[in-house]
């Protein structure tokens, strides 16, 4: 069993990134774990989406 694990700024570009890498890799999705952070920078506002993919390479 391996993991992989995805961080950006917008859930967007986090979802390109685990799409590229499934169609990519050769491996069986085992599962996928999803967070969202978000903090507060002056009246700015931070978001920081995570994933973390769980997999077995293909035999």
């Amino acid at each position: 069993m391996k993991v992989k694990c995805f961080d950006e700024n917008h859930e967007k570009d986090l979802e390109l990134k685990i799409n590229t890498f499934l169609i990519q890799e050769n491996i069986d999705l085992l599962d996928i774990k999803y967070q969202v952070a978000i903090a507060m920078q002056g009246e700015d506002q931070i978001y920081c989406f995570s994933a973390m993919v769980i997999y077995r390479d293909k035999e």
